[in-house]
């Protein structure tokens, strides 16, 4: 890596980590119902945590895409608090050490970005990376949410653990597809966790889609991680949608359709349960273009 690119990385802490695992929820990409940024401020709040590293915004970060908070007192402007990209570490409920990347999704300089962020987790030997996500797709509200898993070749192997999308998609990509690659040029297993959100509600705080990210984050890592702050939220809300579903003779009667359709396909393979690929871009594109509802 050239040294100038060095220079668009701060460590602030040099911790003796144990193979810890790398935890990715970068915002504003794909995350239907929020739920990955749901399940990472769940986790933060349960774990303690410090800041390893921050990097360098005006290199990374459209300002004005992303403007920075004035703070103004009685008229007088105090400060301006800019947003910012953090390597943060910590420990689960076992002792064992997690690296988190959290913050805005760059919007320039992806290929550098990636080359700080791999040559970081190289650096403290990471063992695993595992990013969050959320997308719409065809499923009822009234079923667990499933878990897709998105990984380049060589990290494949992950794939099995949690199930995916057969056949091909196109989808516009965002900085964790980047990543994806970029993990694999360096001979280091990445998998991304995708929580199937239903597109009725993919634009509203969907807590059931967090908690499974979270359960499905400590499954495939062996962290020992408690989502159990967000299941009384995912009651509530469960609730919410019955409500509204109830009351609307056409939401209730896609809600069976949905239901069929789901468990017609009960007991088979994750896989198997997922609509084609072609399904899955048409409601990826609605969500993108703020169409969801």
């Amino acid at each position: 890596m050239d040294d100038e690119i060095y220079d668009r990385i701060i460590f602030l802490a040099d911790p003796e980590l144990n193979e810890p695992v790398l935890v990715i929820c970068l915002e504003g990409w794909i995350d239907a119902g929020l739920g990955a940024n749901l399940a990472i401020g769940a986790v933060l709040s349960t774990i303690t945590t410090e800041v390893l590293a921050t990097f360098d915004t005006e290199y990374f970060i459209d300002q004005r895409a992303r403007r920075p908070i004035a703070r103004i007192v009685d008229g007088v402007t105090t400060e301006l608090t800019w947003p910012e990209i953090q390597l943060r570490y910590g420990r689960d409920g076992d002792g064992a050490d997690i690296i988190f990347l959290v913050g805005p999704e760059p919007d320039f300089h992806w290929s550098d970005f990636v080359d700080v962020v791999t040559d970081a987790a190289g650096r403290f030997d990471v063992r695993l990376v595992v990013g969050l996500g959320a997308f719409p797709a065809p499923t009822p509200h009234t079923r667990p949410v499933r878990i897709i898993g998105t990984a380049p070749e060589a990290s494949a192997h992950l794939l099995p653990l949690v199930g995916t999308v057969h056949g091909e998609l196109e989808v516009p990509a965002g900085i964790s597809s980047a990543l994806e690659l970029g993990f694999a040029e360096v001979d280091m297993d990445i998998i991304t966790l995708w929580a199937r959100v239903p597109h009725y509600v993919a634009s509203m705080p969907y807590p059931q889609a967090a908690t499974a990210l979270i359960d499905g984050l400590a499954s495939i890592s062996g962290l020992t991680l408690d989502a159990s702050p967000l299941r009384a939220s995912a009651d509530e809300a469960r609730q919410r949608v019955d409500d509204l579903i109830t009351n609307n003779p056409e939401h209730t009667n896609m809600v069976e359709q949905l239901e069929e359709a789901a468990d017609e396909t009960e007991g088979t393979s994750l896989g198997l349960e997922l609509p084609s690929g072609d399904e899955l871009a048409a409601e990826l594109e609605r969500f993108l273009r703020g169409e969801a509802s």
